[in-house]
This record gives structure tokens, sequence and C-alpha cells, in this order.
């Protein structure tokens, strides 16, 4: 019996391993002193790395980040750019300088001008179709103020997930769990916005709808005429004055306590091209989740009617179809959010997320130590009392990778042989694909 078990090959067997050699083996052999079976294990190597799978998002406009909070710098790779598409590292500073730490009283204090630098994939201001390399230095690092940490976890941050899963970490400024991170998804994100811009003139916004207990109530801004400037009015970047004076009053009396406050960024999508998302698994709303919850300290996510949705029947939460005065088939209401059955229908796009507190605060806290024994700790550092405000341009970011990738998709699939007039809309028009190019 032993005998016929041992019928093939070895996957990359030498050639001397032949089958019928294999086949012929006894009992006697395998139990026999010529038979040796190595054990040798091999050495651990010399200097102990984190290679963290996972820091790849996107099927065709790929995207990969890279570097650690407390590093030599941070910044990403694109893979899959449109040749031929103006881009230059103005079109990405905007952004970066909303997401930049030091903005304000209510970010974290540390000093980054965060200036980015374009290293590959553009010439003459156009992209090649090449690898987009985009790097940002890190200048302000504090690396000393992470010493308790090292050998002390910060309580709900990822210091000792990061140790269970991988066994080492970077103990400076978190590493990789850092916010700092997202430079690269920003940085890629405003490339995303420009292409979706030109190709469908799709805008993507997002603001601040509750920092703690101050909720911006859903009929004070109107989704249809929200514009850049109203959500960059202020340093809480909700575009309600009157809340915004709340929100910042909120984040204010939390900051000089050394505590945190968590709140619920909101982002609308206008000019979503039709048919963006795919049936059953790639749905587009679970590909916006699980972007959004892939930024750092997310806890929730809701698209159209979300949670409250629950509480409506269907005849009150059904979005009614009607034919505008265009000849296109609209709904009266979004309750949706933009998307039916995972497939974009042309409405706005609108999703909520929610950001808990920051993990790292100034007061004291108990915990363990890498060695398991119990202690106390107060995180040194600089830290944000409150995500959200920095967390608009990210959520912009990770919404508008995932837009992109999905027209890239449709595109490919759907477009491949003239439309059917009757039901589908083309992606672009040629006055936005000239803008496009030239």
């Amino acid at each position: 019996m032993a005998s016929t078990l041992l019928t093939k090959a070895f996957v990359g067997a030498s050639s001397s391993c032949e089958p019928s050699r294999l086949a012929s083996l006894r009992h006697s052999d395998l139990g026999s002193a010529n038979l040796r079976i190595s054990t040798h294990r091999r050495s651990p190597p010399k200097k102990l790395e984190i290679h963290a799978a996972g820091s790849t998002y996107g099927n065709y406009f790929r995207v990969t980040t890279y570097g650690e909070s407390h590093g030599g710098g941070v910044g990403c790779i694109i893979d899959g750019c449109p040749p031929r598409f103006p881009i230059s590292e103005a079109d990405l500073q905007a952004d970066l300088d909303r997401r930049r730490p030091g903005q304000s009283r209510i970010t974290t204090p540390r000093k980054e001008t965060d200036t980015c630098t374009i290293f590959s994939g553009v010439a003459d201001g156009y992209t090649t179709g090449s690898p987009i390399m985009i790097n940002v230095p890190n200048t302000d690092q504090r690396g000393k103020d992470y010493s308790e940490m090292s050998k002390a976890y910060r309580p709900s941050h990822a210091d000792a997930t990061y140790d269970f899963k991988y066994g080492v970490r970077s103990v400076e400024g978190g590493g990789r769990s850092s916010a700092r991170e997202t430079i690269g998804r920003v940085a890629s994100g405003a490339v995303a916005k420009k292409i979706l811009k030109a190709y469908s003139g799709t805008e993507i916004l997002a603001y601040v709808s509750q920092a703690h207990t101050v909720v911006l109530p859903e009929d004070v801004v109107d989704h249809n005429t929200l514009t850049l400037e109203q959500v960059e009015s202020n340093i809480v970047r909700c575009p309600d004055p009157e809340y915004a004076e709340k929100m910042i009053a909120a984040i204010d009396a939390v900051r000089v306590r050394g505590d945190s406050v968590g709140g619920v960024v909101t982002c609308i999508v206008r000019n979503a091209p039709r048919g963006l998302g795919s049936p059953v698994f790639d749905k587009l709303e679970a590909e916006l989740a699980k972007a959004a919850m892939s930024l750092p300290a997310t806890k929730g996510f809701e698209i159209g009617s979300g949670f409250a949705g629950t509480l409506l029947t269907g005849s009150e939460h059904n979005d009614a179809f009607y034919t505008d005065e265009n000849g296109r088939i609209r709904t009266r209401t979004n309750r949706s959010g933009g998307i039916q059955g995972g497939i974009s229908n042309g409405e706005i796009i609108y999703m909520r997320i929610a950001f808990k507190p920051t993990s790292t605060i100034g007061r004291k806290q108990n915990t363990v130590t890498r060695d398991k024994n119990e202690t106390e700790l107060i995180a040194r550092g600089r830290h944000d009392p409150c995500v959200v405000p920095r967390a608009v341009p990210m959520v912009e970011a990770m919404v508008a990778l995932v837009l992109v990738d999905q027209l890239m998709a449709q595109y490919a699939q759907c477009e491949l042989f003239p439309i059917n007039p009757d039901f589908q809309e083309p992606l672009k028009g040629p006055e936005l694909y000239s803008a496009a190019l030239f």
C-alpha cells in the first residue's frame, strides 16, 4: 500500500527520482539506515524586517504604498495609469497639503511640509504608461518620543497585533499602522480624481458631518451644490459655519485634557458614470466599504440610507423611477445612495465613514509590556485629538481609487464593442476626453 502512494514525482524533484524508482521502494527501504531525511532548520535572518502583504489596492489602476512613520520617507507606486495624461507635482500637492499635520490647533503639531516628488512614470508633464513613483520625505522624526512604547503596548493601537502577527514591529510612531502611510493613498488618489474629472466630469467631495456628539443634520448640506471652498472654509472641514464652531469647541474641550474624540466623514460623488461595479462579490458598495475601512481608525461604513433604512418599510424606502426632460431614467429619491444591485445608477453616491477616537492619548492608561508585565503608560509624541478633519482628503482619495479602477474595468469589459444605446450611456463625452489628453 505504501508503494502505491509514491507513483508521482515530486514537483522540482531531480531526474534521478523517476516514478518507477520511487514506486519500487519497500517498507524495509523506508526504515533502513540508508534513507536520510534532512531536518536542518534554516538560520533566522540576521536583520528582522516586517514583510507586510496587503499594501496594494486595485486591479487595473494598482497602487502600492510604502514607508513608515519615522523612516526616511513614505509614498506610493501607481501601476496601470493611462498614458498621455497630464500630471504634475502641483496636482498632487494640493491634496497632500489638506492631509498634512500641523494645520491647526485641532490637529497633530508635527511639522511636515509633505512636499512630493515624482520620480518616474511622467515625462514632459504627461504620464508615460509606466509605473509612477511618488515620494515624500519624513523631516520631523522624533523617535525618542516612542521609547516607552517600544516596551509597552498602547491600548487600542496596532502595537500588540503587529507583534502577534509578525513577531517584530517598527515601534517609532506605529510604523506602517501610522496615518502617515496614507500620504501614498492621497497622492495616488489625487491622480485618480483628476482622471475621473477629466474623463467623466466626476467630482468627489468629503466633509466632517460629526465630531464627538456634535452631529450635522442631513438636510443642512445640499449635495447638489456643495463646493470644496465650503468644506475648506474652517479648520474642522464642516461646510456649515454654525456646526463647525460647535465641532471645534468639542475637540478643543478634550484636547486640553490630553484626550481624544471620534467622528464621521460624509463623502459624495457627483456625475459618477452609470454601470460601475459588478454583481455578487465585486459590488461597488463592497469595494467602497473595503477601501474606506482600510483607512486607519475606521469603525463603520454606511451607504445611502444605511442603518436608518432598516426603520423604513419597502414602500417608504424604494426609489421610484421616472424619465427626466432629457430622456434619462432617474430616481425621484436616492435612499439607495447611487448604487443598486452593486452597480452605480448615475445618481449621487453618498456614504458615511465612522472614525474612532485617536488611540494614542496623553493620559495614563493601564496596559502590559512586551514581556507580559502589567504597567501604566502615558504616551508621548504628537497626535491628533480628533482624526476626522485630516481624514477628509484620505476618504476622497480611497473613493477615487475605487472609482477609477472600476471605470477602467467597465471600459475594458462593456465598451470593447459598441454599446447598446437603448440602455447604456458612453462613459465619456468627446470634449472631456480631449481635455484629458490636451
